[in-house]
């Protein structure tokens, strides 16, 4: 009888390529990384717009997992509508980044101002405004925001970094579960 554990010591040994969500800077990017780092796998993590883009290249190779944040939504779609080909074959919490409210530069938030945010973390958003934009990830909130698109952002603080904005709020690091998914 061959248990879970032994399944997934065996897939981890083969698996060389994440596919997870982007862009940079995303926390399923940092979970990934995290992942192949536990396993002790040397592979790579390979960004998309969202989960369900990265699923075919999940569904199509042998050395490929899909690792998704457990608060993603419609990842219960991800898991039903994928059983015949696609298993759960482990899950784990690690803390996000912490997330921030993030702008261009220093200003007074209004109920009017425009909030990109993930739909995961936008009720955060709800305490500054009520004009939420939703986007694909985190990171693309940042992304958004910096190219003056919207006035703000709920994101990452890596994501704000790397886009040079400013915090306006810091909510720190949440733990969260990440899902990991590999094809039957």
């Amino acid at each position: 009888m061959v248990t879970i554990t032994q399944n997934v010591q065996e897939l981890n040994q083969k698996m060389k390529v994440v596919h997870t969500l982007g862009p940079a800077g995303t926390n399923c990017e940092k979970a990934g990384l995290l992942w192949l780092e536990k396993q002790k796998i040397k592979g790579e993590v390979v960004l998309h717009k969202t989960l369900e883009e990265a699923l075919p290249h999940v569904k199509e190779t042998e050395n490929s997992i899909l690792i998704g944040c457990a608060v993603y939504p419609y990842l219960h779609d991800i898991v039903f509508k994928n059983l015949s080909n696609l298993e759960l074959i482990d899950s784990f919490i690690m803390p996000t980044y912490n997330m921030v409210l993030a702008a261009r530069q220093e200003f007074n938030l209004s109920k009017g101002t425009t909030i990109a945010s993930h739909p995961a973390p936008a009720n955060l958003a709800q305490a500054f405004s009520s004009n939420i934009r939703l986007v694909d990830s985190n990171a693309q909130a940042a992304l958004d925001c910096s190219l003056g698109i919207v006035d703000s952002c709920i994101t990452t603080i890596k994501a704000a970094e790397q886009n040079n904005l400013f915090i306006v709020k810091d909510f720190g690091e949440v733990p969260m579960c990440f899902t990991v998914h590999a094809r039957k």
